[in-house]
């Protein structure tokens, strides 16, 4: 980040380099994030760069979290919602050039994960993301736009995939063929889905759509979670999103990265913390539908970013960044390691999530 932008950003929010403090924090691969230290008043906020190749209309982030902001603080004024603060012409981000800037406070005494290492920090997390889904259960979802189009349609991708098939090489088709067939064969996911799409017990919600743990801040000393972050994603969609996506990054101790995948397998603990910690805030607000979907939301996912993977794979990997040949292949084989694991352990997990239901929520 030249100096020249800092002082046109940061003179945006009147502050200026030479009264500031900027360090660069965070593990994403999208945003540039960094702490930013106003030295006059030791104030901290987190300035960050929107990145326009992957949110291409910015605009849609900012009025997505401004009408969330002004319903969470006309209904629920005490929920710590970390909106983004006006620049002094009262606009929600500063823009130089082609590049949007936005700063948000800081909130003090937190601290967030990039792993997961207690199933404690599941329940919390997913305690923080049912609790958005909670209070937001009667907003309008229609007030949003979407902020990536197709992030989450299992329908888009299932196409992509054949698409790719389509074009690819036939010594890549050859190297994918068993996952290939793995892909075909769990078709019977998107066809489950799209019996469900448009029924009014599977309504659209406002969805974070981004629920790894490290878009939860946890108190520094206790662990307890205190809000969600990272907001871009916010937008309408179905409730497996947040909660699959939850199950594809909580259940298992490896990433997608991992290529031994015998590693590859479904911590219970946290998946019944994460269950007990979700539904102790959304187990009265899901209709029967969704209750009946919980389980299936961790496949919808899971085989939705398995589909991604071997899409990219065939098409040269153009998309998911790589440090070897056939890295996205094996991260192809690492996620329907994952799906099959939870297709295997189906029964209690069920079981689990049926306990929670009949203790708490009915």
């Amino acid at each position: 980040m030249e100096l020249n932008v800092n002082e046109i950003i940061l003179k945006a929010y009147g502050l200026t380099s030479k009264t500031t403090k900027l360090q660069k924090i965070g593990s994403g691969h999208i945003n540039r994030t960094y702490l930013i230290t106003n030295l006059l008043t030791c104030e901290k906020y987190i300035l960050q760069n929107i990145n326009t190749n992957v949110f291409n209309d910015p605009s849609a982030i900012a009025n997505n979290i401004k009408h969330v902001a002004e319903y969470l603080k006309q209904n629920y004024p005490d929920y710590l919602f970390p909106a983004s603060v006006e620049t002094l012409q009262g606009k929600p981000m500063a823009q130089n050039a082609n590049e949007y800037w936005r700063l948000m406070p800081f909130v003090e005494n937190t601290v967030a994960f990039d792993t997961l290492s207690k199933p404690k920090q599941a329940y919390e997390a997913a305690k923080q993301f049912g609790k958005l889904n909670r209070l937001l259960d009667n907003f309008d979802s229609t007030k949003l736009k979407p902020t990536i189009l197709g992030f989450h349609d299992l329908k888009l991708r299932y196409d992509q995939f054949i698409s790719s098939l389509n074009q690819s090489t036939e010594e890549l088709k050859h190297n994918a063929q068993k996952e290939i067939e793995t892909a075909l064969n769990h078709h019977s996911i998107l066809a489950h889905y799209s019996a469900f799409e448009n029924k009014a017990e599977f309504p659209n919600r406002v969805m974070h759509h981004d629920t790894k743990i490290s878009n939860v801040l946890l108190a520094k000393d206790t662990f307890e979670g205190i809000c969600v972050i990272d907001l871009d994603t916010l937008m309408p969609g179905k409730f497996i999103s947040d909660l699959g996506d939850m199950m594809r990054t909580y259940l298992c101790a490896f990433s997608e990265n991992e290529t031994d995948l015998s590693k590859i397998t479904i911590r219970i603990p946290y998946f019944t913390a994460m269950i007990n910690g979700y539904l102790s805030e959304m187990g009265d607000i899901l209709t029967s539908t969704e209750k009946e979907m919980i389980l299936f939301s961790g496949k919808y996912i899971i085989y939705m970013q398995a589909l991604r993977f071997l899409t990219d794979y065939l098409n040269g990997n153009v998309y998911y960044p790589i440090t070897y040949d056939g890295q996205n292949l094996d991260r192809c084989k690492n996620q329907f390691k994952l799906l099959d694991e939870l297709i295997k352990n189906e029964k209690e997990l069920q079981d689990i999530i049926e306990e929670n239901l009949v203790k708490k929520y009915i």
